[in-house]
């Protein structure tokens, strides 16, 4: 009987001896993955902040290398002509050809002169450029036209010719833009323009034909001080209205026109 407790007595200390070391185990394997859970030092995680941290840093550096410098010498004397441009449209319509002519003949310096600096500097030249270029030579243009026309001083249909040219290819241009971009679109990103997306290139005709309605415009804006120029001006607005046509047909049918730089 003795013996049969004692035995007894030994099963039950080590059923009690095992059970605790099971509970301590579970203990110790939830306590570690409670630990784990709170405070994620684990190599997969090291490794996935580490692959965060990196991408972050390098779109980083891929936008800090797409920012461009926008103020260059030639962005400066292109903003200068558009900011003038204004007050030329007041001169011309208040009669005061002297003045008008005068500042249209500072515009034309730093038209070429902007050029001349983009083409013999790398650094001063940019993408900005290629646009705010064209845009400042549109808005001269199309300011010149009006002023003459209200004056009585430009024919019509030359006047609707050159507008309606100018108003489209300004219409594709924003268009352009838009789709050059990657959503979200926000009116922030589309008019940053130290980020450019699209790169115009002017085709050889739109050249001709820009410097000829520069030409023609000041030939009749000069023909309000001297009367001998006047009997010339037929022939040259109708060279001027067979360039604008032919310039538009050039940005219709031919290639490479424009293109769409890496998206941002």
């Amino acid at each position: 009987m003795a013996l049969a407790i004692c035995t007894f007595s030994r099963i039950a200390n080590i059923t009690s001896c095992t059970w605790t070391k099971c509970e301590k185990t579970s203990y110790n394997i939830l306590e570690i993955l409670s630990v784990r859970r709170r405070n994620p030092t684990t190599q997969s995680s090291r490794k996935c902040a580490k692959f965060c941290s990196e991408t972050t840093k390098s779109k980083k550096l891929h936008i800090k290398l797409k920012k461009e410098d926008i103020m260059t010498i030639p962005n400066v004397l292109s903003m200068g002509r558009i900011i003038s441009t204004p007050f030329l449209g007041y001169l011309i319509v208040n009669c005061q050809y002297e003045y008008a002519v005068s500042l249209l003949v500072v515009a034309g310096i730093t038209d070429a002169l902007d050029g001349w600096i983009a083409r013999n500097f790398p650094s001063q030249a940019s993408v900005l450029g290629s646009a705010l270029d064209p845009l400042a030579d549109k808005l001269l243009v199309g300011t010149l036209v009006i002023s003459l026309f209200l004056n009585g001083d430009l024919p019509a249909f030359l006047t609707y010719l050159i507008l309606g040219r100018d108003t489209l290819l300004m219409a594709a241009g924003f268009v352009l833009r838009y789709k050059s971009l990657e959503p979200p679109i926000t009116l922030a990103r589309y008019f940053d323009l130290g980020k450019p997306s699209v790169q115009l290139a002017p085709t050889v005709i739109s050249k001709v034909n820009t410097a000829l309605q520069l030409g023609t415009l000041a030939l009749t804006l000069s023909g309000g001080l001297w009367s001998p120029v006047k009997p010339y001006l037929p022939y040259a607005w109708y060279a001027t209205a067979g360039t604008t046509i032919a310039s538009a047909l050039s940005y219709v049918f031919q290639k490479n026109t424009y293109k769409y730089m890496s998206k941002k």
